[in-house]
Formats: structure tokens, sequence, C-alpha cells
């Protein structure tokens, strides 16, 4: 009986790691794939042209089938990270408040970058936003970094990426000083 308990007790512990892993791994998808969702339409592909088609971008801007699977892998390894963190203090220690509130912090700013790029077709604050994001970002991998150095180089990809779109948002900004939004001057003239 006593060996059926150890495996029992096993099972359970293993089954809570693994659930924190996903859970970890989930949480800051969550925000990218209702963001994606909600602004789908604003980067349609086809004959049905969005305001996005129409924006003056450099030629090294991705395909957007690029960005839904290159935001989900950096979403997941920042989530890893973040679980590797908790693990490291213990869970929700001491020792994890400033990471993992820097983690918490950037993440809401990440989130918020679509809505503000997208949503109010706002490029000046979409650039002050994802400068301040990135300057978040860095001081999460600092304290990834000190607490757990996988988690930290976890992280590593993600900064370059906010350094690649952050040049993107600049290079969209400049160019598109005022952007007709179709769906308003459709509007307008009926």
């Amino acid at each position: 009986m006593d060996i059926i308990n150890m495996h029992i007790e096993r099972f359970q512990t293993l089954a809570m790691a693994n659930a924190a892993v996903i859970g970890s791994i989930i949480l800051p998808n969550i925000g990218g794939w209702a963001n994606g969702l909600y602004f789908a339409g604003q980067i349609r592909k086809g004959e049905d042209k969005s305001w996005y088609d129409d924006l003056k971008k450099p030629c090294w801007t991705p395909p957007k089938y690029v960005f839904g699977p290159a935001w989900t892998i950096l979403y997941s390894s920042m989530g890893y990270a973040s679980y590797l963190v908790y693990e490291e203090c213990g869970g929700f220690t001491e020792e994890a408040v400033l990471p993992l509130t820097l983690y918490g912090g950037q993440l809401l700013l990440n989130w918020a970058w679509t809505p503000i790029f997208f949503g109010l077709k706002d490029f000046k604050l979409a650039l002050i936003e994802i400068s301040v994001l990135s300057g978040a970002a860095v001081a999460t991998t600092v304290a990834f970094g000190s607490v757990n150095k996988t988690a930290g180089a976890l992280l590593l990809p993600y900064l370059a990426w906010l350094g690649y779109a952050s040049s993107l948002t600049y290079y969209i900004w400049k160019n598109n000083p005022k952007v007709e939004v179709r769906e308003i001057k459709d509007e307008k003239s009926q």
C-alpha cells in the first residue's frame, strides 16, 4: 500500500508541475491570440486589402504569415522562462517578486502595442510604447538572468525581435505621417 501511495504522490507532484509549466506557457499567448483574433481584419490577405497593406513599409518587412508563429514561439519561451524563475525562487516568494512583476508589466505593455498600432493607428504612440516595452523587457531579462541563467537566455530572442519590431514601427511612423484609413473614408462617402 505504501508503494501505491508513493506513486500516487509522485503522479500528483508531476501533474502539478506540468500544469504550472503549461499554464506559464499558455498565459502570455492568451493576449497575443486575443489581439490577433480581434485585429485580424486589419491585416487581411488578398483582394480585400486593408489599410495596413497600403502603408509604406521597409523592404525587410516579413510576410504577414510570419508574425503569428514568431510571436507564439516568443510568448511560449517567455512563459517557460517565467516558470523557471518561479521554480527557482520556490514560488511567489520575496525573491520572485521583482522578476515576476517586471515580467507581468512588460507582458501587459507587449499586449498593449497591437491596439495602439492597429486600433488607434497611432504610430508615434506605438513607437513610444514599444520603446518603453523594450526597456521593460531588458530589465526583465536581467532580473530573470540573475535568478536563472537559462530563463535570462530564453528572453534573448524576444529582445532581438523587439529591436526588429521597433525598427519596423519607427520606419512606418516616419514614412506614413498621415494614414488615410479606407474604412473611415468609405463611411464618409456614403
